[in-house]
């Protein structure tokens, strides 16, 4: 496989285009234990722009200072007070914009579908590499660099993780997405909430080692990272199987969703009511199919029946999500590759927001971390000879149960503990699943058409660390850049319980 060689072509601060006016913002509960992991890394590789590249450097440096504009602590630096406090001084100090090329690469060569691991050349793709959030005391809180490439260009976007989440993280990717395709001339519709007075606040203080935090993890550890597609046939299938669903000769439960479905597709359905048939004030004794479906999903149960003598009843917001059953099937496949004794313990950690799941709610644009982590443990031995709807049950249960009680005790035991963030994978049978397929990815369109791929630097990896994207088609699709040791992706890799639902990305 080729070098990449990429050059720094020029580096320069780019500077909110107006000044600050919001307080220092202090580090949260969620904030503060990411202070030892290294900074986000991530990026959108695009076709080559309608016009110069030139330009285009101009054009992105105009639209990141209006960007920044609307996201003032991207700008600034933190600070630490005299009684250990941390805090996001909005100084307007700016951020690193880097210009670098490797026009020898072309997106064939590094995005090919022959291809099987991840091309090399996205590790040097992102600013700030290997650098600790702690050190956003010394150093810009946020950088992008614009990699030229033979007949593409690659983006990528690098921010301080005690600053953001990855809700907060794509937010403001997609404001600069939204500012450079407008040239400028954009109204943000969904402004960043910088308000810190939710549960996260605290006047718990942090301890911090001597010397700064350092992360958890070797990273120099040989490793092998691909990503597997999924498509939302592929992870229905999963779905129905980990759910118990069947739906051939009339055995077992059949899906209730797809039963709604079927229903609405078997056309309109005849209601007849006081004599005359007349829901839909039409008076034409007919109900519109998509409002029956609907009502029939917000009502949340549905009568099936099961060969005719069993009226059973499923809860469809209940039942075991898709991306759930993905999990439990990669989780199950893993574990296996790893050939581990059957006495030992697996732990499956998934990063969970908590804007929702807390009473009052927060807002969905909250501007920070407002994540937890949910771990759920099984033996191996139950992992592999169970099927896959007993490890998709367990982390279904732990998702359903992390709700605002749970949030708050989480808070509350981390106030009594003050501590880093541990990332790694420290008896060798751990996987930790981060980044979500909602997150708007795709939605990142800087004026000439939406990413042909999303791809991440060297930031935070070490065997088992998971992130899923959306699939580049939507609709349920779904990415999952998966780093392993190499015998264990060598063992995932001729696996076929899982590689049989792995799908060809279309791009």
């Amino acid at each position: 496989m080729p070098s990449s060689s990429t050059t720094i072509v020029s580096k320069c601060t780019i500077y909110p285009d107006q000044k600050s006016s919001i307080k220092p913002l202090k580090l949260s509960v969620s904030d503060l234990p990411m202070l030892s992991c290294h900074y986000i890394q991530k990026g959108i590789l695009l076709s080559t722009p309608p016009y110069s590249f030139e330009n285009l450097i101009s054009t992105l440096k105009h639209s990141l200072s209006i960007s920044l504009s609307h996201f003032p602590p991207l700008a600034g630096r933190l600070t630490t007070d005299s009684d250990g406090y941390v805090y996001i001084t909005c100084n307007d100090a700016g951020v690193d914009f880097i210009h670098s090329k490797a026009k020898h690469l072309t997106l064939n060569a590094i995005i090919s579908p022959s291809l099987l691991d991840v091309h090399p050349c996205f590790k040097e793709f992102f600013a700030h590499d290997m650098m600790i959030s702690y050190s956003g005391h010394n150093n810009p809180l946020a950088a992008v660099q614009i990699t030229e490439l033979a007949d593409g260009v690659f983006i990528g976007c690098t921010v301080n993780h005690s600053v953001t989440d990855g809700t907060s993280f794509w937010h403001f990717f997609n404001t600069f997405a939204a500012v450079t395709k407008n040239a400028g001339a954009v109204k943000i519709s969904n402004l960043p909430d910088f308000t810190r007075d939710t549960i996260f606040n605290s006047n718990a203080v942090l301890p911090i080692p001597a010397g700064g935090p350092t992360v958890t993890f070797d990273v120099n550890e040989p490793l092998r990272e691909r990503v597997f597609h999924f498509s939302r046939e592929s992870i229905q299938k999963l779905k129905q199987k980990a759910n118990g669903y069947s739906n051939s000769n009339g055995n077992g439960l059949s899906d209730p969703t797809e039963e709604i479905k079927k229903q609405v597709n078997d056309s309109w359905k005849n209601v007849t009511s006081y004599g005359n048939g007349i829901v839909n004030g039409k008076g034409n004794g007919l109900i519109d199919p998509t409002e029956e479906m609907k009502k029939q999903v917000n009502d949340g149960w549905k009568n099936v029946n099961s060969n005719g003598n069993s009226n059973r009843r499923t809860n469809v917001r209940n039942e075991i999500s898709s991306f759930q059953s993905l999990c439990a099937q990669l989780w199950r496949s893993v574990t296996r590759a790893r050939k581990l004794d059957f006495s030992k313990t697996s732990t499956f950690r998934m990063a969970v927001n908590c804007r929702h799941r807390l009473e009052p709610k927060m807002d969905g644009f909250y501007f920070g971390n407002a994540i937890q982590s949910i771990p759920t443990v099984a033996s191996v031995n139950e992992i592999i000879t169970k099927d896959l709807r007993f490890c998709a049950e367990l982390l279904h249960k732990n998702v359903v149960a992390h709700d605002n009680a749970t949030v708050r005790h989480g808070v509350e035991d981390w106030e009594n503990a003050p501590r880093l963030f541990p990332l790694g994978n420290f008896d060798g049978a751990m996987i930790t699943m981060g980044s979500s397929p909602r997150f708007p990815m795709y939605d990142n369109d800087f004026g000439w058409g939406k990413p042909l791929v999303i791809r991440s630097g060297k930031a935070n990896k070490f065997d088992g660390k998971i992130s899923a994207f959306p699939g580049r088609e939507g609709n349920g699709s779904v990415d999952l850049e998966v780093v392993l040791a190499p015998q264990t992706m060598d063992g995932l890799e001729n696996d076929i319980d899982f590689m049989q639902y792995v799908t060809q990305q279309v791009v």
